[in-house]
């Protein structure tokens, strides 16, 4: 599951997951990507929970529905906003999945709970006035820099359905993520074995800077790897030297090494009924 202003374009993902013995799959959320349609807001939702309908309906094409009896692990990869709503459709559907693998999930705030604690209430109420209000652009386009190949990076894709700058924001979006890391923050004291991988380093600046390509330029690398102990009891970090907001658009070396952390922690898995 991708996250915010994003949908599923990394094939290499796809075939190194399936090299793993695994079926995969994409989806691309409601208002998103190859869902998106003309009329719609892009990305907008009110409530992370909505999504419960859109893997629901996955699940169904994918043969895990609630009716399946399949012998096959179920083991969900969320990015960002995605890892963000993940984690809590597996906290309110225990035992649906084997495991959960965690890109980058955006588990807290950036300026920390702190930050978020002190603004959620101003956000909240302009949501409540008015949820679709329009709010400033806060993504510089440096995140796309490094990785689009119009840019200084190698990735292809299609620019309207991930735009340089993101889509445009609104409290009632802004609201909705801040419940969810509330929540988050709360304890979600989940059993799901839980892989959470992340750079090593942050690099949050509104200047420009060449060490961006070896950062995740994003999030709060350091506050989301403090949040992810609020899963469950069976959470691993694994801190990636030199990887990127989207540990698996990250140079090809340190893919590499995000491969190898999923490897070695899917094997720690338990198959169906053992």
């Amino acid at each position: 599951m991708h996250g915010w202003s994003d949908y599923f374009f990394q094939r290499e993902l796809a075939e190194h997951l399936e090299a793993l013995g695994a079926r995969f799959f994409a989806l691309d959320l409601r208002k998103y990507g190859r869902s998106l349609l003309p009329h719609q807001t892009p990305g907008y939702v009110d409530d992370l929970g909505t999504y419960d309908e859109d893997i629901a309906a996955a699940l169904h094409a994918m043969g895990h529905g609630e009716d399946a009896r399949g012998h096959r692990r179920l083991i969900p990869l969320g990015h960002s906003t995605g890892g963000l709503i993940l984690a809590l459709w597996s906290a309110r559907h225990p035992g649906t999945a084997a495991g959960l693998i965690l890109n980058s999930p955006w588990l807290e705030f950036q300026a920390t709970a702190l930050g978020r604690e002190f603004l959620a209430p101003l956000i909240r109420l302009g949501a409540r006035r008015n949820p679709l209000a329009p709010m400033p652009t806060i993504d510089p386009g440096f995140y796309t820099r490094t990785i689009s190949n119009g840019a200084e990076g190698t990735w292809s894709y299609d620019q309207h359905w991930r735009p340089e700058r993101g889509f445009p924001l609104h409290p009632g979006w802004l609201a909705a993520v801040f419940d969810a890391q509330d929540a988050i923050s709360r304890g979600l004291r989940t059993t799901t074995p839980t892989l959470v991988l992340l750079s090593s380093q942050s690099l949050l600046s509104p200047r420009w800077s060449d060490a961006m390509a070896h950062a995740d330029v994003a999030l709060n690398v350091d506050a989301v790897a403090q949040r992810a102990l609020s899963l469950g009891d069976d959470v691993s970090v694994v801190r990636i030297h030199n990887a990127v907001h989207d540990v698996m658009l990250s140079e090809p070396s340190v893919r590499e090494h995000a491969y190898t952390a999923i490897r070695r922690w899917s094997r720690t898995i338990p198959l169906p009924g053992t």
